[in-house]
């Protein structure tokens, strides 16, 4: 019987700026067995989100940088297929960091179980993965959004800003949300209830802040960074909290970071500027999703799924998505 092979994509070389072609290596190598204490999982889909730009740097993190050589690393969802772990059985469903990778290998750490019963494969990746946790712990842990507040979320039409701004409306917030285009913009006030939308492409941010949001922001999350984030400095109200989740705009810079001019309204106001990572929260997931999940089955939470097919190889493509806006919702890879 001959083995099963396992197609992986590795990082070739640091980027400069977008990535490109020839910063990623296609390889291959027999599928491996099993430890003691490890499991074998085969992966179904693969996360693509803007940290992974991040983790091609060589600089210090809040996870370790990649070396070159390494499988690029990817949060993935998959069945587990043999087990010398006593927390699994073949056939569990898991989330964890399998990596841009058909199999992975893993001592059990970093995998979560999943319930099919909630939902379908890719959920896991969405509403009770790494986009919900991620808005629910930045929202709800860092922000601390009161009932009639003003929540504003850039990136709002990406996976985390879509539950974001639909978990400050399930907590009574006014919510007002920044995208591109009036496709994105009619998504967040036409299908995810947020009540009003900022299009950057057609109106200046001040102004469009200034317009949806005429007595201020008492909560920013904040995907974007740079002029987004400095902009709304200016129209942050007292003691309002500032939850740094991402700077997109800033990944593939290669010359000077966009400067925070409106920094000097954080004294005055008496502004919290935070950033986090969902791992810091992780004893809470349990409760988050009990949560998250209720609101799904209510039909108060949603997220889109853009799911791309065609396996790994499609990986160096579908990433650039992400910095040209081309998509909108949760974006992955389906690889089986």
């Amino acid at each position: 019987m001959n083995q099963p092979i396992n197609h992986q994509i590795l990082l070739a070389a640091r980027p400069q700026g977008l990535p490109k072609p020839g910063d990623w290596q296609h390889a291959e190598e027999p599928v491996g067995e099993p430890g003691h204490g490890e499991v074998l999982v085969r992966n179904t889909y693969m996360s693509v989100d803007p940290a992974m730009r991040g983790w091609m740097n060589d600089r210090p993190s809040y996870v370790p940088p990649l070396k070159l050589g390494d499988v690029m690393r990817a949060l993935t969802v998959g069945e587990v297929v043999e087990s010398k772990n006593p927390n699994f059985t073949a056939g569990d469903l898991v989330a964890g960091i399998g990596g841009v990778q058909e199999y992975a290998i893993s001592d059990g750490g970093d995998l979560m179980k999943a319930d099919r019963d909630l939902g379908p494969d890719p959920l896991w990746l969405n509403t009770l993965g790494i986009a919900g946790l991620t808005a629910y712990c930045g929202l709800m842990e860092v922000g601390q959004p009161k009932a009639g507040e003003t929540v504003l979320v850039s990136g709002a039409a990406g996976s985390v800003g879509a539950h974001v701004g639909q978990i400050a409306g399930i907590h009574s917030c006014r919510v007002v949300g920044i995208a591109g285009g009036p496709e994105k913009c009619n998504y967040l006030t036409d299908e995810l209830g947020f009540d009003a939308a900022i299009d950057y492409k057609d109106e200046a941010l001040h102004e469009g802040l200034k317009r949806a949001c005429p007595d201020g922001i008492d909560v920013f999350f904040d995907n974007v960074g740079g002029e987004t984030l400095d902009a709304t400095l200016a129209h942050m109200r007292e003691f309002g909290r500032l939850v740094l989740c991402g700077a997109i705009s800033q990944y593939n810079a290669t010359g000077p970071l966009d400067a925070l001019r409106n920094v000097i309204f954080t004294v005055p106001r008496r502004l919290r500027i935070q950033g986090f990572i969902y791992f810091d929260y992780r004893d809470k997931w349990p409760a988050m999703l009990k949560d998250m999940a209720a609101w799904r089955a209510a039909g108060r939470l949603t997220c889109r799924e853009d799911i791309v097919k065609g396996g790994i190889e499609k990986f160096p493509e579908t990433l650039l998505r992400l910095f040209s806006g081309d998509n909108l919702g949760k974006l992955m890879i389906k690889l089986a």
